[in-house]
């Protein structure tokens, strides 16, 4: 380690995947979004909590939002058919751009720091990447895999390893270059001490079985080995329980004087996979016949032809996240560490799931701000109960105001704002408990005033079976500028073996 200028103690350092991070919408856009900077917040004015920016050109990959919004307004409320054409050209012009951009043939991307961002969580990244992920490490493999121009690639090469770089190493200088997050956050410790240490992690280990549709479990080799080098979608829970340990071992040698580790939630709840029962109902048992994407409405849905996966590998899925919450819960009893109870208020607000039984895990204050805010009030139903669910983001038709979901973005895998503010919220509850004292309470209307596509939803998403059928380019929207599934690009970043 170098040496430098002494800091006061930090209160709150965020390390581990894109739910810290905050990325959500097929992007890491507005970190300031993150849960952990609403959380710090509540710390005062005196405290500011650093993360790099990524707001240049939507984000990193891609802001679906910003995307539909900018069709909007290019084309209107709506897209005819006619448009279709022009529609997948400006699309694709506005990806390309984006990804030179990304690419750094538009400007530099490195910026001067003297001390690492407090927030190190990266998109993507799975337990092992905590420790063994550094910027030397994804500046090399940047070298060694030329960057491809393709109608088949529209998407930003390497952006996984161009956001580890950017957010472990920003100068790209040798100063943080051999750094893991781990080690940043060390850094930090070193120069001032830690208050308070979130390690959001684990979800990537079992995530590629919902980007994939298919069950392929680890072995030996995949065990602590470098993102993209994988080739499993779900760790087995004695493989998930060996990183776990490595890494609660390396997060107690901090030194923080408290970490939290949250639960993860039941992969099968987040709308990236659309369920669909044979008979087109809602489910008796909470699970549905047929798990596919969330573009392939249920009319269309094929099990012949749609990849998917079936009640049975969803149970399975579900069996796997109880025991690596068991796994989390004892070990980080062993290390002291505070368990943040993350998948069972993310089980409360699954809609379809539950049927007709309701169940809401909205906080008294989250419910008044909702209700007293100005843009909100539509969420509001004639029995008092607030309209946000896991479902996927719909409108109603008639006032273009939200219908159903809001909880989950538009990549159908990540929080939306309101959904990473519950997250905070819920974060901020067991740090009280756990003696954390702050000075203001949850600023909930700053999280609802910032979460654009609830309060002020593009119009165009009125029709969204036909927009997320344009950005699929599946049937006769299929034309040779875009060759391949934008949303399925997204999915794939978070899939074994993707090269980020």
């Amino acid at each position: 380690m170098f040496s430098i200028k002494k800091s006061k103690k930090h209160k709150l350092v965020a390390v581990g995947d894109s739910m810290a991070q905050g990325f959500k919408n097929g992007g890491i856009y507005r970190t300031d979004l993150s849960f952990p900077a609403v959380i710090a917040r509540s710390f005062g004015n005196e405290f500011t909590f650093e993360a790099p920016s990524f707001t240049a050109q939507t984000g990193i990959p891609v802001n679906m939002e910003l995307l539909i919004r900018g069709l909007q307004d290019e084309f209107g409320e709506r897209i005819r058919k006619r448009d279709y054409l022009r529609s997948a050209m400006y699309i694709y012009r506005t990806l390309k751009r984006i990804k030179n951009y990304w690419e750094g043939h538009v400007k530099p991307l490195n910026v001067e720091r003297e001390l690492p961002y407090h927030n190190q969580a990266i998109w993507g990244y799975s337990t092992s990447d905590v420790w063994l992920m550094n910027e030397d490490y994804s500046r090399n493999f940047i070298k060694e895999n030329p960057i491809s121009y393709s109608v088949f690639n529209t998407l930003p090469d390497h952006a996984l390893h161009i956001t580890t770089r950017m957010v472990l190493n920003p100068s790209f200088e040798e100063k943080f270059a051999h750094n893991s997050m781990i080690d940043n956050a060390m850094l930090l410790s070193e120069n001032g001490g830690i208050e308070n240490l979130i390690c959001c992690a684990g979800h990537n280990n079992i995530v590629g079985a919902i980007t994939q549709l298919k069950l392929i479990y680890s072995e030996e080799d995949d065990v602590e080995t470098y993102h993209g080098r994988r080739n499993c979608t779900i760790f087995r829970p004695e493989h998930f329980e060996t990183e776990t340990r490595n890494l609660y071992e390396r997060l107690a040698n901090i030194g923080a004087e408290r970490v939290f580790v949250p639960t993860i939630p039941y992969m099968t709840i987040p709308p990236a996979t659309r369920g669909v029962n044979e008979d087109r109902t809602l489910p008796d048992s909470g699970y549905f016949d047929y798990y596919s994407r969330f573009w392939i409405w249920d009319e269309d849905f094929d099990p012949d032809k749609h990849p998917h996966l079936t009640r049975d590998e969803a149970i399975t899925l579900d069996q796997h996240v109880d025991q690596y919450n068991t796994i989390i819960r004892e070990l980080a009893y062993d290390y002291g560490f505070h368990v943040v109870p993350i998948h069972t208020y993310v089980k409360a607000a699954a809609r379809r799931r539950h049927g007709k039984e309701k169940l809401r895990p909205f906080p008294e204050e989250f419910e008044q701000a909702i209700k007293t805010h100005p843009k909100t009030a539509n969420l509001i139903d004639s029995n008092g109960e607030i309209r946000l669910s896991t479902d996927y983001f719909r409108l109603d038709e008639k006032t273009g105001k939200l219908d159903r979901g809001g909880i989950f973005s538009l990549d159908g895998l990540h929080p939306s704002t309101i959904g990473y503010g519950l997250i905070g919220n819920i974060y901020m509850q067991v740090m009280k408990k756990a003696g954390v004292k702050f000075e203001k309470p949850f600023d909930w209307d700053f999280v609802i005033e910032n979460d654009t596509l609830v309060t002020d939803p593009p119009l165009l998403l009125d029709d969204l079976r036909l927009t997320l059928r344009l950005l699929a380019m599946e049937r006769g929207e299929r034309i040779s500028l875009l060759g391949r599934n934008v949303l399925q690009q997204l999915l794939d970043l978070f899939s074994p073996g993707a090269s980020g």
